[in-house]
């Protein structure tokens, strides 16, 4: 393990983890990936150990740590080999309660944020839309303020946690004139009047429940408005760093867990009368992939040094999604033909690594804009600043 950024109470925290997921998570991970459902138990479980909190204020539950135990627990969520149930928790502790945290008042912590954290809550963010993508500017989701509530109509869709959690984070245009000057951001109900949610067939993260959700007049308090009206679109791109970063964390931990169980088939595996690790031309491609996996893994840790600083790493967290995401696609897709036959069957981790995987380059801004976003950086010197 890296010292320098891992301490010894981040070891023992990796530890206590891996024997958590081990015991009372790995025997019911085949029953969620069939039936798509992840047990509230578990929930309750996690917030139990405080594996919610860890980077949450202690006023509200939490235990305030640094970014290296989200590292340690993003890493060891995906050596369980379930990409939808480590997107389930990562898309509640790191994508709704961190918008809930920035720009919660007190009322709303206590009544979402300290409830997240305990486990008796679950949370899904709510941006993408079934004509915007990308392109969060041109969302059509209106809130329309009309005394003490807002109504909300339109729909979302790709939302981690959509169909079961217990409320939603969502962006709104309040001034749809303004362009993406005219978004703010809500939390509603799961049981508020009007919210439906349809849940979709997806070719990984089987165990995730992913929505397409639709507002129909949906009155909402204007309690429930976080932060300012019409600052909602600096506030989600502040926090696509983190949301970036972790998905590049996501990556190489995937790429790495793919490598070692390879490593080990490859050991026991005989052909030839030697096991097929000594053969050149295979030993070589690992030699190569392993290097691809650990220059991404530091770099990965060096953004997360400097994201824990409070430093404002949008050029660092986007080159970081974008090549960890590439690299771990082309890991598993080799460390499955270096099983073989084996590779293809579901009885091995290979087949499910690949199509959760594959989501990398797309979810958390794709590929295609992460490049533009640097290009603008890098050519065009174009600077991003945190929400004031």
């Amino acid at each position: 393990m890296n010292n320098m950024y891992f301490t010894e109470e981040h070891n023992l925290f990796r530890k206590s983890l891996q024997d958590f997921l081990q015991k009372e998570v790995v025997p019911h991970i085949e029953k969620w990936e069939n039936t798509g459902i992840i047990d509230r138990f578990i929930w309750k479980k996690f917030g139990d150990m405080g594996f919610f909190g860890i980077n949450y204020p202690e006023a509200y539950g939490g235990m305030n740590l640094d970014l290296f135990y989200t590292v340690i627990l993003l890493e060891e969520l995906q050596k369980i080999n379930s990409g939808g149930f480590a997107a389930a928790i990562w898309a509640h502790v790191y994508l709704a309660m961190t918008h809930l945290n920035a720009e919660g008042n007190e009322d709303i912590k206590q009544k979402y944020l300290t409830p997240s954290i305990t486990g008796d809550k679950i949370g899904c963010l709510c941006i993408t839309e079934p004509f915007g993508g990308s392109d969060v500017a041109g969302m059509r989701t209106t809130a329309v303020k009309k005394g003490d509530h807002y109504i909300i109509n339109g729909s979302k869709t790709f939302i981690t946690n959509g169909v079961y959690s217990d409320y939603l984070i969502i962006a709104a245009k309040t001034n749809p004139e303004l362009g993406n000057k005219g978004i703010s951001m809500f939390v509603l109900d799961r049981d508020m009047q009007g919210i439906s949610a349809t849940k979709l067939d997806k070719l990984g993260w089987r165990a995730s429940d992913t929505g397409e959700i639709a507002f129909d007049n949906v009155k909402v308090p204007v309690e429930n408005l976080m932060g300012d009206e019409n600052k909602g679109f600096s506030y989600i791109m502040q926090h696509f760093s983190l949301e970036r970063l972790i998905m590049g964390v996501n990556a190489h931990s995937r790429a790495e867990f793919a490598l070692e169980y390879a490593l080990q088939y490859m050991s026991e595996r005989h052909a030839f009368g030697k096991s097929i690790d000594r053969f050149q031309a295979l030993r070589h491609n690992i030699a190569d992939l392993y290097t691809d996996m650990e220059i991404c893994k530091e770099y990965n840790y060096s953004v997360t040094y400097r994201l824990n600083k409070g430093e404002y790493v949008v050029k660092e967290a986007s080159m970081s999604k974008l090549k960890s995401t590439k690299m771990a696609d082309e890991v598993i897709y080799q460390c499955l033909q270096f099983l073989g036959g084996y590779g293809y069957m579901e009885d091995y981790p290979m087949a499910r690594l690949l199509r959760d995987s594959r989501l990398g380059p797309i979810g958390g801004g794709t590929s295609e804009i992460l490049r533009e976003i640097l290009a603008k950086i890098i050519i065009d010197k174009k600077e991003y600043k945190p929400a004031t």
